[in-house]
């Protein structure tokens, strides 16, 4: 069965996020590598100014990863910060989705607070201080 990454990009501040991310979920990075880590060529030179920046972060939350990167000098122009996605995370537990929605809106800010809905699960929305839009939801129908 296939598996859904979500893929977030940030505007050099990439390590920081995912070590928050980390300190939310727990575990350890399956890669973290940088930019300074590519090999370069004739057609291709690193700038210095991205080389500390990541090229690739993966953290795996349950059976899915979290993957990550920042923007290199060429694309920083085209970045707009939380576009157009949210990442869905379906806890175990009440208790787990009133931790993670509590440790992800820290410094952030809450759209809907969690709360049973007519659809039946347990369900809140929220930005972290990111830009991340995230939707945590609990159903124990399906426990």
């Amino acid at each position: 069965m296939a598996t859904t990454n979500t893929y977030l990009t940030f505007n050099g501040n990439c390590e920081e996020a995912f070590n928050f991310y980390k300190s939310v979920f727990g575990g350890e990075f399956s890669y973290l590598g940088r930019f300074g880590e590519m090999p370069e060529s004739d057609e291709y030179q690193v700038p210095e100014s991205d080389k500390d920046k990541i090229m690739h972060v993966g953290l795996p939350i349950g059976t899915s990863n979290l993957m990550g990167s920042d923007t290199g000098a060429a694309w920083a122009a085209s970045f707009v910060q939380g576009n157009n996605f949210s990442i869905s995370v379906t806890a175990d537990s009440k208790p787990e989705a009133d931790k993670l929605f509590k440790d992800l809106a820290a410094g952030g800010q809450i759209t809907m607070p969690l709360d049973n809905t007519f659809w039946g699960d347990y369900f809140g929305m929220l930005t972290d201080k990111f830009g991340i839009n995230w939707m945590i939801s609990f159903n124990e129908q399906q426990q």
